[in-house]
């Protein structure tokens, strides 16, 4: 019986971080993603920031800027990033000038919008050209909003020194992403312990109710500044 626990204790610590993986209680976070057509959840009532989803360039020709919110939200008491969903970098000078707009008319609704946040799936190895990108964007961004992306994981491994490195002169944070779609990517705890790479404000992007456990050392990074929750609807049985 002691030979069989003491093997039990070892394969656990094997196991390492899995064999304390929980669902990610969106309850016990502050800071919340919320995109469209998720619903209202009573978590959203204790948020101390929220990224919202407002639009979307699309990456057919013509590139457009596509409304993702039927209207302008109105929720004075709560900070407010404007999030816009990116899949080309190619935009035309109405692109940016539509963004703009976008952010002037949520102030202008009351709301405390604190920045601007651009969710993109940049290639590991073309991140010196999204900093460039980013870049040409925070020239024109009003000095009053913060700039921030949205990063995948595979950048503290695998990124380029120079293109982290230019990305860190730009952005004021960076969330890494540890979900697709509605589940948690399995290895993460690989990826994060990595991150020591990554010289910049970051945040740890979780979807609800998806596996996760924190990984060691991981609050004791000096460039971390909390989690960010995924909402999302009930999954459907």
């Amino acid at each position: 019986m002691l030979r069989s626990a003491c093997a039990l204790v070892i394969a656990l610590a094997a196991g390492g971080v899995a064999a304390a993986e929980a669902p990610v209680d969106a309850a016990r976070h502050y800071s919340f993603w919320l995109w469209a057509g998720v619903r209202t959840q009573p978590e959203l009532a204790r948020a101390r920031e929220l990224y919202l989803l407002a639009s979307e360039v699309g990456g057919r020709e013509p590139v457009r800027l596509l409304s993702r919110r039927s209207a302008v939200p109105h929720l004075p008491d709560t900070p407010l990033w404007l999030v816009v969903r990116v899949e080309t970098l190619a935009w035309p000078p109405q692109i940016y000038g539509q963004v703009l707009a976008q952010l002037g008319r949520w102030r202008a609704a009351g709301n405390r919008v604190i920045g601007l946040q651009i969710d993109f799936d940049a290639r590991t190895r073309h991140l010196e050209s999204y900093a460039s990108f980013l870049a040409g964007l925070r020239r024109q961004l009003p000095v009053e909003y913060r700039l921030g992306i949205t990063g995948l994981m595979d950048w503290s491994s695998n990124g380029d020194p120079k293109g982290l490195e230019a990305l860190g002169g730009v952005v004021d944070e960076v969330i890494i992403q540890t979900y697709q779609g509605r589940r948690t990517i399995p290895g993460y705890a690989a990826y994060l312990s990595r991150l020591g790479r990554l010289r910049m404000p970051f945040r740890i992007g979780l979807v609800q109710a998806g596996d996760w456990q924190e990984p060691p050392g991981l609050t004791d990074n000096p460039w971390f500044r909390g989690y960010v929750v995924f909402l999302q609807n009930p999954a459907r049985r």
